[in-house]
C-alpha cells in the first residue's frame, strides 16, 4: 500500500487545524470520506480536498507534501503509526502525542510536543518556544517519548518537563528547563540566559558553558559512568547525537535550582 498523502493545493491566508488527520481517526475510512472531512481553518469549516490533493491508501503512514507555518496541530494525541511533512509545520506539533513517530522536513512552530506523553518526533531545522512544555494554565510539560530537533529551538524548552528526552543539535533561547520536574535535555549550542531557571529535578547536559545563576551550586568535575549508557542510547538516531566522536563522560556538575527543591543538575562538558 502506497502511503496516504496530503499535498497542500496553495498556501492559505488562514491557519489550519490538522488535527482531524492522525492515523487512529482514519484507519477505517475510504478515501472519498477522507476527501470529505472538514478542517477548521479561520472562522470557517473548509472540506479536507478544497486544501490538499488526497491520494494513497495506507492511513497508517501519512505524508503532508508542501507543509507550511500554517498548519497547526499536525499529529495531535497521535495514537500510532507515522506521520512525515515535507516542508514546514505550524504550532503544535504533536501535541498530547501517545504513540508513533512524526517527522518534520523543515521548521515548526511554538509549543510542538507540548504534553507529549510517548514516541518520537523529529524536527529537521528550527522550532519555536515551549518545545515539550505544557500549555498555559497547565503544570506538567512533556510526560516520555524522544524529541529531536536538528536546528536552534526558542525559549522555555521543556517548561515543566515531566518525563523523556528533548535532544537538541543547535541553540536553544532563554529560561532552558524552565520549571522542570524531570527528564532530560540535551544541548549541543549555546544557550540563553537563566538556563535550569526553577528547576525542581531533572538534568541539563551541555556541550558549552552557560549563564549559571546565582541560586546553582558548582558541584566540581566529575566523571561519571551513566552518561555512556545514555549516549549509546543514541546510537539509533539519525542526528549527531548518535556520533561517538561528540560523546563525553567528564562534566562539570551545577546542582539546583536551590530556590526550589535543588535536586536538579546541569553537566557541561569539562
Amino acid at each position: 500500500m502506497s502511503a496516504l498523502t496530503f499535498t497542500v493545493k496553495r498556501p492559505t491566508e488562514q491557519r489550519i487545524d490538522l488535527s482531524p488527520l492522525v492515523c487512529q481517526k482514519l484507519r477505517d475510512l475510504e478515501l472519498s470520506q477522507i476527501a470529505a472531512l472538514k478542517l477548521q481553518t479561520g472562522n470557517k469549516l473548509v472540506r479536507v480536498d478544497e486544501l490538499f490533493d488526497v491520494s494513497g491508501t495506507d492511513s497508517q503512514n501519512i505524508v503532508i507534501e508542501g507543509g507550511f507555518y500554517k498548519l497547526d496541530y499536525i499529529g495531535k494525541e497521535l495514537d500510532g503509526g507515522s506521520i512525515s511533512v515535507n516542508g514546514d509545520a505550524g504550532a503544535y506539533l504533536g501535541q498530547g502525542m501517545k504513540a508513533g513517530t512524526i517527522k518534520v522536513s523543515g521548521n515548526a512552530g511554538i509549543y510542538a510536543a507540548c504534553e507529549l506523553k510517548n514516541g518520537y518526533l523529529e524536527i529537521g531545522g528550527d522550532v519555536g518556544d515551549f518545545v515539550g512544555g505544557a500549555l498555559p494554565g497547565n503544570k506538567q510539560g512533556m510526560k516520555g517519548g524522544t524529541v529531536l530537533v536538528k536546528g536552534n529551538a526558542g525559549s522555555r524548552v521543556g517548561d515543566h518537563l515531566r518525563r523523556g528526552q528533548i535532544l537538541i543539535e543547535g541553540n536553544a533561547g532563554d529560561y532552558l528547563g524552565s520549571r522542570m520536574i524531570a527528564g532530560t535535555i540535551a544541548v549541543m549550542g549555546n544557550t540563553g540566559r537563566y538556563a535550569g531557571y526553577a528547576m525542581r529535578r531533572g538534568t541539563l547536559l551541555l556541550w558549552n558553558q552557560p549563564q549559571i545563576s546565582a541560586t546553582f551550586n558548582d558541584c566540581g568535575t566529575h566523571t561519571l559512568a551513566f552518561l555512556p549508557l545514555l549516549f549509546a542510547s543514541y546510537k539509533d538516531l539519525n542526528s549527531r547525537f548518535a556520533d561517538a566522536t561528540v560523546a563525553f563522560n567528564r562534566v562539570r556538575r551545577f546542582g539546583g535550582d536551590l530556590a526550589e527543591t535543588g535536586r536538579g543538575e546541569i553537566l557541561v562538558k569539562a
